[in-house]
């Protein structure tokens, strides 16, 4: 065989190679010809009391989710017993196979953390426990991991001040995160950063792709929350779908149609969960959600 020969045959071989892993690490933010493909969870706050109780096991939950049609759990740390301590192998790979079993996915994870906190060894605590619970969700298989930015008490110290050690913190977790191989997501929680605004900025100054967004559309509390979750919609990385918004800080049901033209509009790919949080049966309420939502997406 003649080297031109060789040559053309070896960069023929290499070229799907290199143009597969181009977007390997694609951001939210990049354009993308590929059809919106969602995917469907439910998180476990829905079933707080339950679950604390024990009225509920995270395998009654994947049953749940299984036979509404979903393809996945979000199984929140704090519902582990012993949390924050992390559970054995044992307990993670019992609640893999039941996954396997009922066609799941465990796509998510999420601990209590505060990065608000002056106290910088309270911090480190909590960079700490992302870290060891990062480790748990990739033994779960989960590829994105909730984290918070904090409850918002900052006395002594201005909103910037804050801003400035949040973001380095993040990064911390952002760094670990991209060893593990698992996503750490803010979820913006109507506690310090309140509008979307804040929530791109502390993005952007972070900016990982290993550090990404859940927005939580019922934590836009300031003004129309249909303008703020279409200005973070490019940036999400997961959905939380809620039953309720609140339009200049007052609770009204949320519009499907609208939700669901702006996931069209950004074209986005990835899972939406389903949170109750309102009183009354959560199946039930979840159920009606799912099937209002889809109802409205898979419109023409």
């Amino acid at each position: 065989m003649d080297k031109t020969r060789r040559n053309l045959l070896r960069s023929m071989a290499i070229t799907p190679v290199l143009l597969g892993s181009r977007n390997l690490f694609t951001s939210p933010l990049d354009n993308t010809s590929a059809t919106s493909r969602l995917q469907y969870s439910v998180n476990a706050y829905t079933f707080n009391d339950l679950l604390k109780s024990g009225e509920m096991s995270f395998f009654d939950m994947m049953d749940f989710a299984a036979s509404l049609g979903l393809n996945a759990v979000d199984l929140t740390g704090y519902y582990f017993s012993g949390y924050p301590k992390i559970p054995d192998d044992k307990t993670l790979f019992q609640l893999k196979k039941k996954a396997l079993q009922l066609g799941l996915n465990i796509s998510w994870t999420g601990v209590r953390n505060d990065f608000t906190n002056p106290d910088k060894t309270a911090r480190a605590s909590d960079i700490e426990l992302i870290k060891n619970w990062l480790q748990v969700s990739s033994k779960l298989g989960a590829s994105i991991m909730r984290i918070f930015a904090g409850k918002g008490k900052y006395e002594g110290y201005t909103k910037d001040q804050v801003k400035s050690w949040m973001v380095s913190d993040f990064k911390e977790c952002a760094e670990y995160a991209e060893e593990i191989g698992v996503i750490a997501a803010m979820q913006h929680h109507n506690d310090f950063l309140y509008t979307a605004d804040e929530v791109i900025d502390i993005l952007k100054r972070v900016d990982s792709e290993w550090f990404g967004l859940i927005l939580d559309i019922g934590s836009l509390r300031q003004g129309d929350p249909y303008e703020e979750i279409e200005k973070l919609a490019p940036y999400a990385n997961y959905w939380f779908i809620k039953e309720l918004v609140y339009v200049d800080g007052v609770a009204e049901p949320v519009n499907m149609k609208k939700i669901a033209t702006i996931l069209k509009d950004t074209n986005y790919t990835g899972y939406i969960s389903f949170e109750s949080l309102t009183d009354g049966d959560s199946k039930q309420i979840v159920t009606s959600m799912f099937n209002d939502f889809r109802s409205e997406y898979e419109k023409g």
